[in-house]
């Protein structure tokens, strides 16, 4: 019998649902509850690597989403010009009827995951947030913005970057850091090339372009805005152009198709890493509440839905009947803390690599290895 019978889940993007998913599945209750009131979906569209896709084929949804989706093999990397540096064959870890990779717009991977965590018995509240929280030991007590209130054996934080659920366990030790890059994101139809993850490096900045759909993909950029100023919404389209003057190619020919500013997002990157246990008694922060990173590496969604699928794991593994709550999020951390670390220190080094202009940087030799440990059992 688990220790946690009941869980309160904070935040309703990626990570949250994820968690509501595999406790669901496990046959834990699940509240959750999300800030905005209408589950609106920030961004374009998200990259999920092999060893995401293998997670999400253990959450039991990937099947559900792959009709919206783009599988694709390999990842490349080319110069500003569209010469190819290097091609990296992907790994079909999720077993040899899934694709190596996927490519997905946010709305559609919402959608099967929403729907999947209601279908599942999720009780879903919006326009809802955590006032105050109060851990006695055996449950926590919680009062929610709107005057109810609610007691369970564990409250998950998976509230993001502005996380309110960190601020009260944590005050304001860990607060979101401006890197001194933005990233910019702007959807095409796919270019019938584009079968695969491109990403193009120049001195200025990082472009890629990712397919979503068979008719779909985006363009990603990254660069440097070091007094992170304000963007005019009704220039947007001319300011992505501009920081893109520095490639030729396809990315060179895209460019002079945006024109559309309401279709920009633009985002400036801000990280934050709890660097120690991301619990306090019966409360956890997972995904970008506890480590925030750059989309450098193409892995800060995927963190989270492997922060969901392992907390299920240990909540339910078999375990003496002495074994606390302390105990199984102990063996949480000991799976998710180093693995989070490397990723989130990694993606930071290679935004910095790239504002330093530094040409002996091996990004290829970086994303080999992210490679190959996010391959890694977990």
């Amino acid at each position: 019998m688990s220790a946690v019978n009941n869980v309160l889940i904070v935040g309703g993007g990626i990570g949250g649902l994820c968690a509501a998913i595999a406790l669901r599945r496990k046959g834990i209750e699940v509240d959750l509850i999300e800030l905005k009131s209408e589950w609106t979906v920030y961004g374009v569209g998200i990259i999920q690597q092999s060893n995401v896709v293998r997670e999400m084929a253990k959450l039991g949804v990937l099947d559900g989403y792959l009709d919206a989706a783009y599988a694709f093999e390999d990842v490349a990397i080319y110069g500003p010009g569209g010469q190819q540096l290097a091609r990296i064959p992907g790994q079909r870890l999720a077993g040899p009827q899934y694709p190596a990779n996927v490519g997905i717009s946010r709305l559609a991977l919402h959608k099967v995951l929403s729907e999947t965590a209601l279908q599942l018995g999720a009780n879903v509240r919006l326009g809802l947030s955590v006032e105050t929280l109060n851990d006695d030991g055996t449950e926590v007590d919680v009062l929610f913005t709107d005057g109810s209130q609610g007691s369970y054996d564990l409250v998950v934080g998976a509230d993001g970057l502005f996380s309110k659920v960190r601020s009260l366990v944590f005050g304001d030790v860990y607060t979101p850091r401006f890197t001194g890059q933005s990233v910019w994101r702007y959807n095409f139809p796919r270019a019938p090339q584009i079968d695969h993850l491109a990403n193009y490096q120049s001195a200025d900045g990082n472009a890629g372009l990712v397919p979503l759909a068979g008719d779909l993909m985006y363009l990603f950029l990254t660069s440097h805005e070091p007094s992170n100023p304000w963007m005019d919404p009704a220039d947007l389209a001319a300011q992505m152009r501009q920081r893109l003057q520095g490639f030729t190619g396809l990315i060179g020919e895209l460019r002079e198709r945006i024109t559309d500013n309401s279709q920009v997002v633009y985002k400036p990157m801000e990280v934050v890493f709890v660097d120690e246990p991301w619990h306090r008694g019966r409360v956890l922060l997972i995904g970008d509440a506890a480590h925030a990173t750059t989309p450098h590496l193409g892995q800060g969604a995927g963190m989270a839905i492997e922060d969901a699928i392992v907390l299920s794991e240990e909540l339910t593994r078999e375990q003496p009947a002495a074994t606390s709550v302390e105990q199984q999020l102990q063996r949480f951390m000991a799976r998710r803390f180093e693995r989070c670390k490397y990723i989130s220190e990694s993606s930071v080094l290679a935004g910095d690599k790239e504002m330093q202009h530094d040409r002996a940087f091996d990004r290829i030799g970086l994303v080999k290895q992210m490679l190959a440990r996010t391959a890694e059992p977990i």
